[in-house]
């Protein structure tokens, strides 16, 4: 017999070897009376699917849909669900699930005779997903060598995975089937399709919306947001790797692999320089224009999405088109740390917009816009204090604001500037590189391994610190960026395609430090694993003027 101590209870409990996960929580379930369906597991802090057998002394905390990795299993097997449905109606077809948009994730959809996708088709696959969750198929997880692996995927066509799997560096290899569909997932699934109670599938734009339960309440569905400039950002991502034919992971490594790392990355930052030329170019078009001149940029991002450099470069851009740009940031107007708004559980809730005086703010770039000449104070963290310290500043006919911070964007902010004499910019990671066709990375994942790397090599926090703010830095930016962004009148990518290579040697020793004993070492796990999927690129060749150097080290900006 061996001992399982539930996490959710601090009870434990003694079971055969070779207990499945979900014979454990059936023996605790009356106990546990979990508010929603549990969908997976934690093992000693490592995600597990609920057919997981034990055979060791285990601590055990179950997951609902609400939890991260718990999210993560119910959407992996409700898109397993999605292929299977299209697979079956539409032999030889393709599916790509591209990206998380209107909180659901967006799929595009090719028919094998080229044909579009029609909303009858669209309601036969919703009836084919639904048969087989009424079927409550299994999803069964196999394990082979990864040669074995290869080669049923090459046999099916799936030249996503064959390069994803012969650059891996595996000896074995998982893989899953639901009925006679097979595909690859990186993390594990549910028990059966009949755990999938709430989905929905729609038409969108050219291809499908796969929409997925609220993360606070697992039984009911996210409600849509239309995000169309969103969705023109990342299908001029999909352009653009589709012209490098870098469309996944696979791609990347093969392109190492050859020798092409280089070439990659001078390609990836001239795109980048060129999206900034083009940003700046507009901005000094609309800034001469006879009629409602540009006379401030605004700049805003989730965490670590490189607003700082972005900004940097912009104004190399704007100097280059003869305006002469003035920057600061929101921090700057910091309300004393004594008047910051505070969090239910005591702390200081940074991330409130009433942590910035925006009373003052906007009376400073009113009068800088009329001419005046103003002193611009400067925040003292260490003092946590507001400082005015000589720093004057009056603009010329020539001169442009950009304001750069997290609340930019948000209204409040600048309310009584009139909307013509603004420039709304958006930036953030969005992913340029997904693990195969079925398989995507979160533009959040790509976010926090910068800032773990970025906070690591500051000493400011370690990996395990960064990784247990996270969930309120996300939380932060739900409430305080998103609801803003398409509002913006140009968005900006800065994530490049290879970015994970380049980022794995940073990452691979600074996650490993996380303790196995600590609730981060989930998230930490998880994050290795999926690094290891890409070859390893030295940053050496990554100017320092790059986005990326603002998180691994060597920017020649000064921050």
């Amino acid at each position: 017999m061996l001992q399982v101590r539930c996490k959710n209870n601090h009870i434990t409990k003694s079971f055969p070897e070779g207990t499945s996960l979900l014979d454990v929580y059936q023996a605790y379930a009356d106990e546990l009376q979990m508010p929603y369906p549990v969908v997976s597991a934690k093992v000693n802090n490592t995600s597990q699917g609920l057919k997981f057998r034990l055979y060791q002394n285990r601590d055990v905390e179950f997951l609902d849909a609400r939890e991260g990795s718990g999210r993560r299993v119910y959407v992996r097997s409700l898109c397993f669900v999605l292929y299977k449905a299209t697979s079956d109606l539409f032999p030889g077809s393709k599916l790509f699930i591209e990206h998380p948009l209107s909180r659901g994730y967006y799929c595009n959809f090719k028919k094998k005779n080229g044909e579009g996708l029609t909303d009858d088709d669209v309601q036969r696959i919703c009836q084919r997903m639904q048969e087989i969750i009424d079927l409550n198929m299994p999803f069964r997880r196999n394990e082979a060598t990864t040669e074995e692996a290869v080669r049923i995927f090459a046999e099916r066509g799936f030249s996503d995975k064959v390069k994803l799997l012969e650059t891996s560096g595996q000896i074995y290899s998982d893989y899953y089937t639901l009925g006679e569909t097979v595909d690859y997932y990186y993390g594990p699934l549910l028990p059966t399709a009949g755990y999938l109670k709430v989905w929905g599938l729609e038409h969108y734009k050219d291809g499908l919306l796969l929409r997925v339960p609220d993360k606070n309440n697992p039984l009911k569905l996210a409600e849509k947001v239309d995000m169309p400039k969103t969705f023109a950002m990342f299908a001029e991502k999909v352009k653009w790797d589709i012209i490098m034919r870098l469309s996944n992971a696979g791609d990347v490594n093969k392109a190492v692999l050859k020798g092409y790392a280089s070439e990659l990355i001078q390609v990836s930052e001239a795109l980048q320089e060129k999206k900034i030329v083009q940003i700046a170019e507009e901005i000094d078009r609309r800034f001469r224009a006879d009629k409602d001149p540009i006379r401030i940029v605004l700049i805003t991002g989730p965490s670590s999405s490189g607003k700082s450099t972005f900004c940097k470069r912009l104004s190399v851009q704007l100097l280059a088109c003869g305006l002469r740009p003035y920057s600061f940031s929101t921090d700057d107007y910091f309300v004393n740390r004594v008047d910051t708004p505070k969090l239910p559980n005591g702390d200081y809730d940074f991330d409130n917009i009433k942590t910035v005086d925006c009373e003052l703010l906007e009376n400073h770039l009113m009068r800088l816009m009329n001419g005046e000449r103003v002193e611009i104070p400067e925040y003292n963290f260490v003092t946590g204090k507001r400082e005015f310290n000589g720093k004057k500043l009056k603009l010329t006919n020539d001169s442009v604001l950009i304001i750069e911070g997290i609340h930019a964007l948000n209204p409040i902010l600048t309310q009584h500037i009139p909307d013509a004499a603004k420039f709304k910019i958006y930036i953030s990671a969005l992913t340029s590189i997904s693990l195969d066709d079925h398989n995507w990375i979160p533009t959040r994942d790509n976010r926090l391994l910068r800032r773990i790397i970025r906070d690591y090599n500051k000493g400011a926090f370690t990996a395990q610190q960064t990784i247990s703010q996270w969930k309120n830095v996300c939380e932060a930016e739900e409430q305080w960026i998103f609801p803003f962004q398409e509002t913006a009148d140009v968005m900006f990518n800065s994530a490049l395609n290879i970015e994970f290579a380049v980022l794995r040697t940073h990452a691979e020793v600074i996650l490993s430090s996380v303790p196995k004993n600590c609730p981060e070492y989930s998230e930490a796990h998880r994050l290795l694993k999926f690094i290891h999927y890409f070859i390893p690129v030295s940053d050496k060749e990554i100017p320092p003027t790059s986005i990326m150097r603002e998180f691994v080290g060597g920017s020649s900006f000064k921050y």
